[in-house]
């Protein structure tokens, strides 16, 4: 392929996303009481929101559906054609349906409209036509009209589909503001991503604990130590007294500056290398927190103490990044 035609492959790339993102800022000057009403009706909606579309904005519906549900809005997506075959006994009179249709009079969507009303249940609609029938069913009706499709051909959903979508993702966040949505909750509906593992993973579900914790007293010898860091593997030792309160701790890199110090293994005792004012953190911290803590202050570890400040486990940041924290 030579440059000229790389040239108009790039033209065409960049028309259309100055199109579309044309679309997408129109759609601030139409946002206004519809769009507060329609949050309304989200918020207070007792069972589900039913997200459904035809075709494209049907692909449309299923992401805004997936959109509100992780972001605290119980929502689901419903293909209007099967919706006449069956599918609106999944619908009950506690939920509510955001129906989408560029042209408004989508046939299987004006197909449930009888339905809808005998059911009693509020609908919301996002269309590109004010004057569709689907508009004109709606308790609300939000316009996301466009100018003109990115296609040169002015056919295939394209800007209207992206003007659809950003409409939905304003009522998600609109809604998530609205009720108070936290971090916390959000990881919740996303437990197996690095994002919920950030946000849920606490220390106590990744350290080591019991037996597994490197723990020796401070008369114990260079050589004491030694073995104690091999056999546990951890790069460190925790240094306590008879009933296990923390009293420092002793690493590979001390026992290293000690030997470099011409310390003698076999007699130097650990209270006299041993760092005094270890890191220690509750096994309740974030794993998240517990990164960035070993970050600042350049460790690879860190000792997990009770309220007695007596030691119940280690932490190090390999086993953090294993867990996909950082």
């Amino acid at each position: 392929m030579n440059s000229d035609s790389d040239q108009l492959l790039i033209k065409s790339a960049k028309r259309t996303i100055a199109l579309e993102s044309d679309a997408i800022l129109a759609l601030r000057d139409v946002i206004g009481p519809e769009f507060a009403a329609a949050c309304r009706l989200l918020l207070h909606t007792t069972g589900r929101v039913v997200v459904t579309g035809m075709g494209k904005s049907g692909h449309v519906a299923g992401k805004i559906a997936a959109t509100l549900a992780s972001t605290g809005t119980p929502a689901f997506f419903v293909h209007p054609g099967e919706a006449s075959h069956g599918d609106m006994g999944m619908i009950t009179r506690s939920d509510c349906v955001l129906a989408l249709s560029n042209s408004g009079n989508t046939h299987e969507i004006i197909t449930l409209l009888p339905l809808i009303k005998r059911l009693g249940i509020p609908l919301i609609s996002i269309t590109g036509n004010a004057g569709s029938e689907l508009a004109h069913a709606s308790i609300v009706h939000l316009l996301a009209a466009v100018e003109s499709e990115a296609c040169p051909l002015n056919l295939a959903p394209t800007s209207s589909t992206t003007a659809t979508l950003v409409v939905g993702d304003a009522l998600a966040i609109a809604v998530l503001e609205a009720r108070g949505f936290t971090a916390e909750e959000f990881a919740f509906s996303h437990p197996g991503g690095t994002l919920g593992k950030r946000l849920l993973l606490r220390v106590n579900d990744v350290m080591v604990k019991d037996k597994e914790i490197p723990k020796v007293r401070p008369t114990a010898t260079l050589l004491d130590a030694l073995g104690e860091i091999t056999q546990k593997g951890l790069g460190m030792t925790t240094v306590v007294n008879k009933d296990d309160t923390l009293q420092g701790v002793f690493t590979d890199g001390d026992l290293r500056r000690a030997i470099e110090n011409h310390r003698d293994l076999q007699h130097t005792t650990l209270e006299t290398v041993m760092s005094e004012i270890p890191r220690a953190i509750s096994e309740n911290m974030l794993a998240a927190e517990a990164v960035g803590m070993m970050e600042r202050h350049r460790i690879s570890s860190l000792v997990i103490v009770n309220e007695s400040q007596s030691v119940c486990g280690v932490v190090t940041l390999l086993a953090l990044l294993k867990a996909g924290v950082a």
